[in-house]
């Protein structure tokens, strides 16, 4: 067999990067890990060939010597999926669809020939033996169960051009301890938190060490420290050990809930692990938005007062905030614009509330007659699939107003210094300018710095740093780089350029 692995492109979106990429020469900030794990559980005789449509096009060439086409998409990916169906109808090749958007959505695609829905370590198997005893395949292979994650394998990273990525993925657990009612994990992967164990994650780092990669590995676990036991006194020991044994080639990202502020053992563990930063699910600081969106773990805590705590550990804090709450007021909008503010979370996403499929929410607002279009898995493009409480165009301006309060190039340089001021990395983390980051920060001199209508604030930040907190430049820089991109990205232009 002859298999093509076929990763739709992202749309621009806050997490694609696309306009912080052009200063470091990378096409893509992450790999398509789900793709690659599925190729390493097809049989080994089987020729494989990735393209990834965030790096590279996709031929006819391409299309015309594959058997199957092997698809994997995200919500936000529909329009490209789309295109790639088309061609390969037109090319008369069949395909085999998997992954969120065709798990929760595969009504919507008859054109499709097979799908291998929910988790491959499951679906998958039945699929390939029914092609290698010659029975005819099923077009639906789904799964009410969850895979044991100690049968995933070590994925094929080969597949991969490294040099096109800013970052490179692994996943660790699947599932998560928690039950917000707009988030979709449960619905996918279950309460119940799996996870591989020591000697698999070890696999994985020796599969990427071995191909030379240097840099960020994204943990890309839905909730990472969902296990804390099993992370706590298996995990990260042998994460540390093998880190400081090969001189510490990776700077590990993470998705954790707001809790890990509690536990100052687990906070510096992970430091010296060698995860540097982390996202979290603030969304509001409205304590009658957390309890009627379930999110348990944010409720009757000191915000601010946790993500201090992890910034002062050493992990920078970025953040994910949703405005459109039935229970909100018009004062959230300064509410949410003060918390961030203040938090000197510097990559704060936020999002107007939409409920996707399979929701607690979304089940609600169906019942409530409430829905209106297909959610657009975007968290940038100012739509919502319901409608609110509030009136939708005051909402909107307000939400509006937030976006242009902490994302204009002030109050964003002045949140960034409080970010550094907070910030206490661990010391013996190396940090090596390389030629690579020199020429990036050449870029910013340049595009930001001479270009850029906001060029005066980033030479007050340039300098500040350099006097204040010379040993976080390269920091400072990076995320002089990421408000360029958040600025494109939510469209401020040049009227708010000037930090209004």
């Amino acid at each position: 067999m002859n298999i093509l692995l076929v990763y739709p492109k992202y749309p621009d979106t806050f997490w694609s990067f696309k306009h912080a990429l052009r200063f470091i020469s990378k096409k893509a900030a992450i790999p398509p890990l789900g793709l690659i794990t599925v190729s390493a559980m097809l049989p080994k005789s089987w020729q494989k060939k990735l393209v990834d449509l965030n790096t590279e096009e996709l031929t006819d060439q391409h299309i015309a010597c594959a058997d199957y086409v092997f698809l994997s998409a995200m919500y936000i990916q529909k329009e490209s999926v789309e295109i790639i169906i088309s061609r390969c109808l037109r090319n008369k090749v069949k395909i085999v669809a998997g992954g969120p958007l065709f798990t929760q959505d595969y009504d919507n695609y008859p054109q499709i020939d097979h799908f291998v829905l929910n988790e491959a370590e499951i679906t998958l198997r039945p699929f390939l033996e029914d092609i290698e005893t010659g029975r005819i395949p099923k077009r639906i292979y789904q799964t009410d169960a969850y895979a044991c994650m100690e049968d995933s394998p070590v994925p094929d990273y080969h597949l991969l051009n490294l040099k096109h990525y800013a970052s490179m993925s692994l996943q660790i657990t699947r599932g998560c301890p928690f039950n917000c009612d707009f988030c979709e994990i449960t619905s996918l992967l279950g309460h119940k938190v799996r996870m591989k164990n020591t000697e698999q994650v070890l696999r994985e780092l020796d599969a990427l060490y071995a191909l030379n990669w240097h840099g960020t590995v994204s943990v890309v676990d839905d909730n990472f420290i969902g296990n804390r036991r099993e992370i706590k006194e298996n995990l990260l020991p042998a994460m540390k050990q093998w880190m400081k044994e090969r001189e510490y080639p990776f700077l590990f990202t993470s998705q954790v809930s707001i809790n890990l502020a509690d536990d100052e053992e687990l906070l510096s563990d992970m430091v010296k692990a060698g995860f540097g930063s982390a996202f979290i699910g603030i969304e509001t600081p409205d304590e009658l938005s957390l309890l009627d969106c379930h999110k348990v773990q944010n409720q009757n805590r000191n915000l601010l007062h946790s993500v201090r705590k992890i910034q002062q550990a050493g992990i920078d804090v970025s953040a994910g905030f949703i405005i459109g709450f039935d229970s909100d007021t018009q004062s959230i909008f300064q509410r949410q614009t003060d918390f961030i503010q203040q938090s000197g979370i510097v990559s704060a996403m936020v999002g107007l509330l939409n409920a996707p499929k399979n929701t607690r929410l979304y089940q609600r607002l169906e019942a409530e007659n409430r829905l209106t279009v297909d959610a657009t898995g975007s968290n940038t493009d100012f739509s919502m699939n319901f409608t609110p409480a509030m009136d939708k165009q005051l909402l909107m301006n307000g939400y509006k107003s937030v976006i242009q309060s902490i994302y204009a190039v002030k109050p964003y340089y002045k949140r960034l210094r409080m970010f550094l001021q907070n910030y206490q990395p661990r010391k013996s983390r190396p940090r090596k300018i390389e030629f690579a980051g020199l020429i990036a920060f050449l870029k910013t001199v340049i595009i930001i710095g001479m270009i850029n209508r906001g060029r005066f604030e980033y030479w007050k930040i340039l300098t500040w740093t350099l006097f204040r907190r010379p040993a976080l430049f390269m920091d400072s820089m990076t995320y002089v780089v990421y408000g360029y991109h958040y600025r494109k990205v939510y469209g401020l232009g040049r009227d708010l350029n000037e930090g209004q």
